[in-house]
């Protein structure tokens, strides 16, 4: 007998009329979004056909290898069609009113996911859809991202709330989301930066309010062994995101201390796993002997990415007429 396609009649759902930052998803969303990811992924045939009939349009005004490839394949896996605009074409505004682009898009799609340099561009979308506008990267947040990563390791772990994560790095847009999902999950987390690359202020303040109310601790130091140590996650990003490129070489001076290397990695929990959002600057930000070691889960991350966009498409729109 062929597998069910039957999709469940009761999906969880996101309430927020838009996803452009991580607390548009909130904490009882977000724990039902990483078990539905974590199901989907178990049995992908159930829901080949929730969104039947539905579009979803990608706008990318920089290149991406993962949001792209998961982001088309979780539409089509999903049972619906996908529409790509990739960076050549300009960036949004530039051609158009980025409130024009929407109310045309509208019209035509269920959902538009939207890779920006810019957080405005996304709230102008957003300002003017009628649809869902989905944050799919931008230079504040990166919700998509830390979705898959904590599908990953509650996959590991078995649990989320109690864990501590250490981010090595850049206080930059993977950073932002992760302070701010961790935070509500009950995942502690350290966050080691050079002096001038801290996170956002009230982004840092926001989680850890977000802290005290679910019994985690979020500490800022400028000391990666003192960030790792007891650690069950190691978390790092490259030095010099897309946009930053004029800054390569001070940055390169800036972070020289904050490699994530086979002796780093040892002050963290015997069990700890390493992670990253990639792509990696091997030899930069991290060895290639930590991205290669049995610790590592930067390809799980990579793949959850799939399960975790499904789980938030279908919670958006799957459980929407």
């Amino acid at each position: 007998m062929p597998a069910t396609t039957t999709v469940p009649s009761k999906l969880p759902r996101i309430a927020a009329p838009h996803v452009l930052r991580d607390t548009d998803v909130t904490t009882d969303e977000l724990q039902d979004l990483i078990d539905l990811a974590i199901e989907v992924k178990a049995s992908p045939r159930r829901y080949r056909q929730a969104l039947e009939g539905r579009s979803v349009a990608l706008l990318f005004e920089k290149p991406s290898l993962r949001t792209r490839v998961t982001f088309e394949l979780a539409v089509k896996q999903l049972g619906g069609n996908s529409i790509f605009q990739d960076h050549r074409d300009g960036r949004i505004g530039e051609r158009e009113p980025a409130k024009d682009m929407a109310r045309n898009l509208d019209r035509w799609v269920d959902a538009v996911v939207a890779r920006t340099f810019s957080q405005k561009t996304l709230e102008d979308l957003a300002r003017w859809s009628s649809v869902p506008v989905v944050n799919a990267l931008s230079d504040t947040f990166h919700p998509c991202q830390v979705m898959g990563d904590f599908q990953t390791l509650k996959e590991r772990f078995g649990k989320l709330q109690g864990l501590q994560m250490a981010f090595v790095g850049d206080g930059n847009n993977v950073c932002h989301s992760l302070l701010l999902c961790a935070s509500r999950l009950g995942i502690s987390m350290n966050v080691a930066n050079p002096p001038g690359y801290e996170p956002n202020v009230k982004i840092l303040d926001e989680a850890r309010s977000h802290a005290s109310k679910s019994g985690a601790a979020i500490r800022l130091t400028s000391d990666p062994e003192e960030a790792v140590g007891g650690a069950a996650a190691v978390y790092t990003d490259i030095w010099t995101s897309m946009g930053f490129e004029s800054e390569t070489q001070q940055r390169r001076i800036a972070f020289a201390d904050y490699q994530v290397t086979d002796d780093l990695m040892a002050k963290a929990s015997g069990d700890a796993v390493f992670m990253h959002c990639l792509p990696a600057a091997r030899g930069e930000e991290v060895m290639d002997s930590v991205i290669e070691s049995p610790q590592s889960v930067v390809f799980d991350q990579a793949e959850n990415r799939l399960h975790a966009q499904k789980a938030l498409l279908l919670m958006l729109l799957g459980s929407r007429d």
